[in-house]
C-alpha cells in the first residue's frame, strides 16, 4: 500500500521555531533513532513509528552513524523506510546524523579526525541512500583531535554538498566556543548544538545553554525522559521488555534506584495535577526553555509517541509548580 501522509500534518499541532539565528525552522519535537530502529527491532513498528510522527508534523529525524544495534542499521533501516514511504517529501524532512563514537575496527573508526568524519559521512550517506545530509554533527570532543582539525572537516563536507548545515554534539564549554568561532570565521556558522537534558541531568544550565545562546546556534536536547525513567513505567519496578531490561540498552537496572523511584512518584503526582502523563510532564519541563530549539524523543511504539506529542497541549508552568517540581528533584520533598 502506498504511504499518503495526513494532509492536516502542518495544521498547527506541532509548532516550529527558528534554529539559532538561521533561516531553518525545527519542530520543538524531533524524533531519535537512537533506539528502536536497529536490527534486533521489529521493523514493522520502526515504520508505523516513522509515518506516524511525519503525520503529525514532525519533520526532523536525528541518526548517528553507530545507531543499531548493530551500529549503522539504524541508518540502513531508516533508509529503507525512507526511500519506500518518504522520498518524494524529501524536501520537508531534516535528516541529521553524527560521527566521533567508536564504530569500525583499527585506529581510524573512532574519534574527532578528520579521516574518521570524511570516512563516516560517506559511509552514512551510503548506507541511508541519500544524496546530502540537512544535519552533519561532529558527535563529541574526543579529547585529542585538536579543534581546528575536526572543524575544518565539517566545514569542507559543507562545502562538498554532503550536508547543507553542521553542529557539534556533547562538547565541553570551553571546546564548544573554540568550535563556534572557527565554524563562523570560515563561513560555515554552527547550526546547532546537541545535548543531554532532563529533569534528573540538568548539567547544560550551567554554561552549555548560555554559551550556545551567545553565539546564535540552536539548542536540541536527547534523553528528556531520561531513557524513560521520567515515564510510569518504572513507578513498580522494572517491567518485562523494558528498556532497562534489555541487554542492547544503555539505560542499566542499577540505575532505577529507590531514590529514583521514589522522587518519580512524586513527579508522577504533580504531572496528574497538570492532567499530563509524566512523560508530557517531563517534555514540557525542558521545552518551557525559549532558548530550546526542539526536544529529540525516542519511542518504542506508536501509542507512546502519541502520548508523547500531547505535551504540546500544555508547556506552561506556575511558579508554584516550578518549586514545587524543584524541591522534589533537591530530595526536599
Amino acid at each position: 500500500m502506498n504511504y499518503q501522509p495526513a494532509e492536516d500534518r502542518y495544521n498547527g499541532q506541532m509548532p516550529y521555531t527558528y534554529c539559532g539565528k538561521s533561516g531553518l525552522l525545527l519542530p520543538r519535537i524531533s524524533l531519535g533513532l537512537w533506539h528502536n530502529f536497529g536490527d534486533v527491532d521489529d521493523q514493522q513498528t520502526a515504520r508505523d513509528m516513522l509515518l506516524y510522527a511525519f503525520d503529525h508534523g514532525i519533520t526532523h529525524f536525528d541518526l548517528a552513524n553507530n545507531y543499531g544495534p548493530a551500529p549503522g542499521s539504524a541508518e540502513r533501516n531508516f533508509g529503507k523506510i525512507f526511500h519506500e514511504n518518504l522520498v518524494s517529501y524529501r524536501d520537508e524532512i531534516i535528516i541529521s546524523t553524527k560521527a566521533g563514537h567508536s564504530m569500525w575496527n583499527g585506529p581510524y573508526g573512532d574519534g574527532s579526525s578528520r579521516k574518521n568524519l570524511m570516512a563516516s559521512i560517506d559511509q552514512s550517506l551510503k548506507r541511508t541512500g541519500l544524496e546530502y545530509f540537512d544535519i552533519f554533527y561532529s558527535h563529541r570532543y574526543d579529547g585529542v583531535t585538536p579543534i581546528e582539525e575536526t572543524m575544518q572537516a565539517l566545514v569542507d563536507i559543507v562545502k562538498k554538498g554532503k550536508a547543507l548545515y553542521v553542529g557539534i554534539s556533547k562538547y565541553p564549554a570551553e571546546k564548544q566556543v573554540l568550535a563556534y568561532n572557527y565554524l563562523n570565521s570560515h563561513g560555515v556558522p554552527c547550526l546547532i548544538s546537541q545535548y543531554r537534558y532532563n529533569m534528573f541531568d540538568r548539567s547544560i544550565e550551567q554554561d552549555n545553554l548560555s554559551i550556545a545562546s551567545q553565539h546564535g546556534t540552536g539548542f536540541i536536547v536527547f534523553s528528556p525522559l531520561a531513557q524513560g525513567i521520567l515515564t510510569n513505567k518504572y513507578l513498580k519496578g522494572i517491567p518485562e521488555n523494558s528498556r532497562a531490561s534489555r541487554p542492547t540498552g544503555f539505560l542499566q537496572r542499577s540505575t532505577i534506584t529507590p531514590e529514583i523511584i521514589n522522587k518519580v512518584a512524586k513527579l508522577n503526582a504533580v504531572a496528574e495535577l497538570r492532567g499530563q502523563s509524566l512523560a508530557q510532564m517531563a517534555l514540557a519541563w525542558v521545552l518551557r526553555d525559549n532558548r530550546i530549539t526542539s526536544a529529540i524523543i525516542g519511542s518504542s511504539s506508536v501509542g507512546q509517541l502519541a502520548d508523547n506529542l500531547k505535551a504540546m497541549q500544555h508547556l506552561n508552568f506556575s511558579e508554584e509548580e516550578i518549586q514545587n517540581i524543584e524541591q522534589i528533584l533537591l530530595g526536599n520533598q
